[in-house]
């Protein structure tokens, strides 16, 4: 008797399906969910109002367009997950973390967008009385598809017995560990690489081609759940593991989407976005090299782009120079970086002996004193070098080997305006940031950098020179900074005090700079570039929130902070340090021989 209750007692309990957020069964969730997308995709081709007042014309009844193609996209994307979560062969690859998770994630996600839109027509055209029976169909539609998504069971075990609804309804977003994927072809791995970064180009190119803050606004809502929903499904962690096993396919293939970005635009306008985003993503992977490996907060490192576009505004022929002397391009980029050479380890070598709080205190004084002494030497309150508060303008255009970059010109039968040729340039100088950057994580010194970044003591007690590596870390940071001044000097056309601020509503100031390392991803090459594209992008596409925007940018930096406080793009090293314990799990069930009977 008692050798069968040890049996008993020690087999192992009988796995349940997590209980879905709305009691209903799962196939017919399945079913609901695939019925609601299906409509909701088919509401697009109906007219959702009667006026074109409203941005994107949505009157034309078969022809979607504005925020009705970002509707059917949402709703097409849940259609293909809720077929995949049916075995459909080949479709399973799509979902290696989870099925249902992404189905709930893409269908809040088409929700938000179509009630969002139809609440926007309302109110900005007047009441209800402005909705065609399309925008009801669609509205009712996609509330349908939210509706049954929730009903699909969580992929998640362990939250089975738990009776709170929302509990279980954020445990639907988690990720399980992804399963393994079957080796594909080397010319198929490549081949979906190739996709994702054209897929990504294109996201990108629709979002900075959007005109209307309505159209930007539902574009932001479905790309969020949209990206959620994919690292949810585990495809991040997929394509993760191609791009490290095709490391120089993958640096080819985001060169060559961003090298494609300005032929992909009409207007020079929206090429202008790119090319500032540009420089605040290479000044940003700068600073990455500062704060993410080697660990050092820098709160004015704004100031080293700062003097690299002085350096250059001086020296690049301006009118309003004092000095009045005009050297060619790569000789400005040589005194611009080589200036904030000096300035990094001036500054570095009597500072870096501090540590945390007090050195983010010293180098934060240095960005304001630096703002501060440029805007007195005006002739009045000392030296007149910089002209002062009014900066220096007229800095002329470029002229790289007969090529004048302030100059139309067509290229590959596509005519290039002055931002596109600014954005081309930028471009290279990222590809050299960007190979410094992967050269020197990848060296004895970028592992140095790690060690004292982790724990500086035992660094030290492993024989590393930490003040010596520390100061190597500032001074390339600061390099690297003043070479994307200079070109900055040459886009902006003037060069005053009040862009090097340390918080300003406009990007790039060392407060956006430090956000967009964290919010990206510290120690990555490709964290700190979409931090700061977003940090870029967002605000210049929500010019009527300006009041608001670091109310904001505050809010989204607590939620990051709370959610994901390893950045959008983060190391392994960074996810084990904040969500793993270290610690083994507890012996669960039933051990010991208590129960045994003894």
């Amino acid at each position: 008797m008692t050798t069968t209750t040890t049996k008993k007692n020690s087999a192992a309990p009988e796995p349940r399906r997590s209980r879905p957020v709305i009691g209903l069964p799962a196939s017919a969730a399945s079913l609901g969910a695939a019925i609601g997308a299906v409509a909701t995709f088919a509401s697009t081709f109906l007219a959702w109002t009667w006026t074109a007042e409203f941005p994107g014309d949505l009157t034309v009844t078969g022809y979607p367009g504005g925020l009705q193609l970002l509707t059917l996209t949402g709703a097409l994307l849940t259609l293909v997950f809720v077929v995949a979560g049916y075995g459909v062969r080949g479709l399973g690859w799509l979902t290696p973390g989870g099925k249902n998770g992404p189905v709930l994630l893409f269908a809040l996600g088409t929700f938000a967008t179509t009630w969002y839109t139809v609440i926007a027509i309302a109110v900005k055209l007047g009441g209800l009385a402005n909705l065609e029976p399309g925008g009801y169909v669609a509205a009712a539609a996609s509330l349908l598809t939210l509706a049954a998504a929730l009903g699909l069971p969580s992929d998640v075990a362990g939250d089975h017995d738990n009776p709170n609804v929302w509990q279980r309804f954020v445990q639907s977003f988690k990720a399980p560990t992804p399963k393994e994927a079957s080796a594909l072809p080397g010319w198929a791995e490549i081949l979906i690489i190739a996709a994702a970064f054209g897929l990504g180009l294109f996201v990108f190119t629709y979002g900075i081609d959007t005109e209307a803050a309505e159209l930007f606004i539902g574009y932001i809502l479905l790309v969020a759940f949209g990206a959620t929903a994919i690292s949810r499904a585990g495809l991040n962690r997929r394509l993760a593991g191609l791009t490290s096993k095709h490391k120089n396919v993958t640096v080819t293939a985001a060169f060559v989407s961003a090298f494609a970005f300005p032929f992909t635009q009409s207007n020079d306008a929206y090429a202008s976005i790119g090319t500032n985003i540009l420089i605040f993503a290479t000044v940003a992977l700068g600073l990455n090299v500062v704060v993410g490996l080697a660990g050092l907060l820098d709160l004015g490192y704004v100031a080293f782009l700062g003097v690299g576009a002085y350096t250059a505004a001086l020296v690049s022929g301006s009118p309003s120079s004092t000095i009045g002397i005009q050297l060619p391009f790569w000789a400005a980029v040589l005194c611009g970086a080589g200036a904030s050479l000096i300035f990094g380890v001036v500054i570095g070598a009597p500072t870096l002996r501090l540590h945390g709080d007090y050195l983010a205190i010293v180098t934060l004084g240095f960005g304001e004193i630096f703002r501060i002494t440029m805007q007195n030497l005006d002739g009045s309150s000392g030296p007149d070098v910089t002209n002062g508060s009014n900066g220096i303008p007229n800095i002329p255009d470029l002229d790289l080997f007969g090529f004048n970059l302030g100059e139309p010109h067509t290229i590959l039968g596509v005519e290039l305006g002055r931002f596109s040729n600014y954005y081309l340039l930028m471009l290279l100088f990222t590809i050299i940031v960007v190979t410094v950057f992967r050269r020197s994580d990848q060296s004895r010194i970028g592992r140095a950098w790690v060690a004292i970044r982790e724990d500086e003591t035992a660094a030290r007690a492993m024989g590393i020179n930490a003040f010596r590596l520390k100061l190597l870390a500032f001074a390339l940071g600061a390099t690297l900074a003043g070479m994307a001044g200079t070109v900055q000097a040459h886009v902006t056309f003037t060069v005053t005090p009040a862009q090097y601020k340390f918080v300003e509503a406009v990007p790039p100031n060392s407060a956006f700079l430090l956000a967009a390392v964290i919010l990206g991803g510290m120690g990555t090459v490709s964290g700190p570039l979409i931090g700061a594209s977003l940090l870029y992008l967002i605000p210049a596409k929500l010019q009527f929130m300006s009041d608001y925007q670091l109310l904001l940018f505050g809010i989204a930096l607590i939620l990051l902070m709370r959610f994901r406080p390893e950045g959008l793009i983060a190391d392994r090293r960074k996810q084990l340090e904040f969500h793993e314990t270290g610690q083994l799990d507890a012996p669960k069930g039933d051990i010991g021989l208590s129960k045994a009977g003894v």
